[in-house]
């Protein structure tokens, strides 16, 4: 059976050459992204998918005639219209727990930039210059802050872990969770308003969906609490850039960290790439040698169930059974 890769950013797939190899199985792979022809004749025979920047839309599924599973390396299946499959019968896999230090090591990394002012001493004092830059009230103590975490999955639990010994106030804004779950990792449950109105740092940590997208936009950032941080290590769509943009040149917004954006890569001369108060990263959060090879091999290894017949783990477009070709 065959295997597709639709695109991929790693040297090579050897990884996921030898996890299909034991079981008998063909893999192609298109390295970059496919025009959207050339992406359905890739996948039309194709018995596994793999993707992970690739529009996988309703057209390219409709385009499947044997796929038995579509797997994203990645958590978020955004890329990858949920529905659509489903309607065929073909699971859609994720890897939901391949980077949660990764991802929320890097929280922390960009809320102590941002609130003890690391960037901007480390260029000033590469420019020549020794001394406090900006005013003595942007530099912040996280044991004086109210830190909303919005989104309390595996990796907003983890950033909540590692906030916990800073001794700031933390609230959790998730629909899906508990309260008393909240409590119980040493946090407060709250609206969405409520963390708006009374934090200081706001976190994203919540999936991609038709209820997120946006969340963050001119109306929720002018009844936030003036000056508030915004942080961003999920998705770019979350937030409305043109929205974050204005209220960082007003004040509204005294500083923002992001891992990902919408679009991607950030256009060349957006004002957002000059500011000094926003710290940027190419969506790397998830990265580190581990996280990337657990990636690749749980892909491949989801791929290779399908193969055999079974239904994966981590399906999370509500399929129930293997999908089978007759």
């Amino acid at each position: 059976m065959k295997t597709v890769v639709t695109d991929y950013t790693f040297p090579d797939l050897e990884i996921e050459r030898e996890v299909l190899h034991a079981g008998g199985h063909e893999l192609a792979a298109s390295k970059e992204r496919p025009a959207p022809t050339e992406l359905k004749s890739l996948v039309q025979q194709a018995d596994a998918v793999i993707t992970q920047f690739a529009p996988v839309n309703a057209e390219v599924i409709a385009a499947m005639d044997r796929a038995r599973v579509i797997v994203r390396y990645g958590i978020g299946v955004d890329n990858v219209d949920l529905e659509a499959a489903q309607r065929r019968g073909i699971p859609v896999c994720n890897v939901p727990d391949y980077c949660l230090d990764e991802v929320a090591d890097h929280t922390l990394a960009f809320i102590l930039a941002v609130t003890r002012q690391v960037v901007p001493h480390a260029v000033s004092l590469r420019e020549g210059r020794w001394g406090l830059v900006g005013t003595l009230d942007s530099l912040r103590a996280l044991r004086d802050q109210t830190v909303g975490v919005v989104g309390f999955g595996r990796i907003g639990r983890e950033v909540v872990a590692r906030l916990r010994p800073f001794k700031c106030q933390i609230l959790v804004f998730d629909p899906f969770v508990s309260p008393e779950a909240v409590h119980q990792a040493g946090a407060k449950p709250a609206t969405l308003a409520e963390i708006c109105a009374v934090s200081d740092i706001v976190t994203l940590h919540c999936p991609s969906t038709a209820q997120t997208r946006g969340l963050i936009n001119a109306q929720s950032l002018a009844a936030c609490k003036p000056g508030v941080i915004v942080i961003n290590l999920a998705r770019g769509d979350l937030i409305d850039p043109e929205a974050l943009t204005a209220a960082l040149q007003n004040g509204q917004v005294s500083a923002a960290a992001l891992d990902v954006f919408t679009p991607e890569p950030i256009p060349a001369g957006h004002p957002i790439l000059a500011m000094p108060n926003v710290v940027l990263a190419p969506h790397i959060a998830s990265a580190s040698p581990p996280a990337v090879r657990k990636l690749r091999q749980t892909a491949a290894s989801l791929a290779a169930q399908a193969l055999r017949g079974e239904l994966p783990p981590n399906v999370v477009n509500g399929v129930t059974e293997p999908r089978r070709m007759d």
